[in-house]
């Protein structure tokens, strides 16, 4: 806390002042005022100063401020952006001032720090540079900044006090906000393209008797009421399956899920997930959908469709997402990369005998189960490879527990992925709809949760009963929407799209 501010806080009282009023209604938005204004015939000074007739009201942070004896010039921000006001001495008032105590000009030029909420009234004018300006006549206390702003001209270049401090960042950096900005509004058009096609939206639970509907590690937490175990979900997979089986054929969630896994470009502990589910599709009429989806996310958030984006190494690689979407056999990709022919090779000590003669290094190796191998098998020499958009389809059947079993290959499953610049943007398969299969493979998977997997799927008898009351066809897929906002704004990193990413406690 800044002292001198701190004490300007303590003379706000006695000057008749609330440091922090309740509200200031009927504002202006600083862009629509400038619009206005070139093209209105504004008025001078002079003329203004006899009454105004044409009031404008504005709030906001006083983000610039230097006086020339009687008049004063200042930067009014608010969402929009920045606007040029000026006092004039013996016309700007401050509302609520005991004058007796202290003029209005006084109070303006020595009460009023960089960073306060202030509100004005008043009437545009040009200055003599051509500048739209707001000429105020009065000035509203909104609220006193006791700690001071980043630098002006540079904002916040220290990436930890970016990342720990984003009210800041996004205050003092243009970029970043607008980059908050584009997020929501990405959001807001899939959710329009998702009801244009007869979505319904609906939430499921955050808390979970275990851990299913992906491979993760999950996060374990306890409830006193009903002194139980549970999980904080790391999909919303399969009460979602349950809807569909209730009789609801389109649905989607958008919330957070949690995965106890490490911290890097492309992936966070805590991230939004996205999931629909389509009774009577296949997982071919979802790839044609999710690719319908994102399009129609650039178009009408008028972005430039061929985005540069950076590898893990730093290059930048163009991504035309408007063209169309290549589609890759993944066992096909693995064999090409390696040598190694998953269809083939099926269980786990000689995978991983072919991987030891390879020179392939995979963290951890020993306490994986066929299935995650795989997958970081392919992690490890293909994926870091693949532009895109591309997807990856036939899957074994070992790699997706919730996946239906190909009608021509009976060890394949009805599975793709999207694939943009190296991560994985979205899953999606043909659900497994068949009761006695899944219950099968639920077993297995805890087999291999039981031998040390700590990513294996964990089986859910509740879904099990669930299944036995008969489901229709269903795809579902599941979207990293931090992922896609950040590769869509041309960022690298999942941190720089997130409000508050977690970090280790500094206070």
């Amino acid at each position: 806390m800044d002292q001198e501010r701190y004490q300007k806080l303590q003379q706000l009282s006695a000057l008749g002042i609330k440091a922090y009023p309740a509200n200031f209604l009927h504002k202006e938005m600083s862009n629509i005022v400038l619009e206005k204004a070139e093209k209105t015939q504004l008025r001078s000074v002079e003329e203004i100063r006899q009454g105004v007739q044409n009031p404008v009201r504005l709030a906001g942070r006083m983000m610039t401020f230097r006086s020339h004896g009687k008049l004063a010039f200042a930067h009014l921000q608010d969402f929009a952006g920045r606007i040029q006001i000026s006092f004039v001495k013996d016309f700007s008032i401050v509302k609520g001032l005991n004058t007796e105590k202290m003029p209005d000009w006084s109070f303006i030029e020595k009460m009023l720090d960089l960073g306060d909420y202030i509100g004005v009234e008043g009437e545009m004018f040009l200055t003599n540079h051509g500048t739209p300006t707001l000429l105020v006549k009065e000035l509203s206390f909104l609220g006193k900044t006791l700690r001071p702003l980043p630098e002006k001209f540079h904002g916040i270049a220290d990436e930890e006090q970016i990342l720990r401090q984003r009210y800041l960042d996004t205050l003092m950096n243009q970029s970043s906000r607008e980059r908050f900005v584009l997020r929501s509004n990405i959001i807001r058009s899939i959710r329009e393209f998702l009801w244009q096609n007869n979505f319904l939206e609906v939430e499921t639970p955050i808390l979970e008797h275990g851990a299913t509907g992906a491979a993760a590690r999950p996060y374990y937490t306890h409830n006193n009421g009903l002194d139980i175990d549970l999980v904080l979900r790391i999909s919303q997979e399969l009460p979602l399956k349950k809807i569909i089986l209730g009789g609801f054929e389109r649905v989607f969630e958008i919330g957070k899920a949690f995965r106890n896994e490490g911290i890097d470009p492309s992936h966070l502990p805590e991230h939004t997930h996205f999931e629909w589910y389509a009774a009577y599709w296949s997982f071919l009429e979802n790839m044609d959908f999710i690719e319908q989806m994102i399009k129609y996310a650039i178009k009408s958030n008028n972005l430039n469709p061929i985005i540069p984006i950076k590898d893990k190494d730093g290059n930048v690689r163009d991504v035309d997402f408007m063209k169309e979407w290549e589609r890759v056999d993944y066992v096909d990709l693995i064999k090409k990369d390696t040598g190694i022919d998953i269809m083939q090779i099926t269980e786990l000590e000689p995978l991983k005998a072919e991987i030891a003669k390879l020179g392939i290094i995979i963290q951890d190796i020993d306490n994986m189960s066929y299935p995650t191998l795989v997958d970081n098998l392919y992690k490890k020499v293909s994926r870091p490879h693949l532009v895109g958009p591309l997807f990856l389809y036939n899957y074994p059947k070992k790699m997706q527990p919730l996946a239906r079993v190909n009608d021509e290959n009976c060890e394949m499953v009805d599975q793709f992925q999207l694939v943009v610049n190296g991560w994985e943007l979205s899953k999606g398969y043909s659900e497994l709809v068949d009761p006695i299969d899944q219950a099968e493979r639920f077993r297995e998977q805890e087999a291999d949760a039981a031998a040390g997997d700590e990513e294996a799927m964990r089986g859910d008898n509740e879904y099990i009963v669930a299944m036995e009351h008969g489901m229709p066809p269903i795809s579902g897929v599941g979207l990293g929407l931090d992922r896609f906002v950040t590769l869509i704004s041309g960022q690298d990193n999942l941190r720089d799209c997130v409000f508050f990413p977690l970090m280790r406690p500094k206070y």
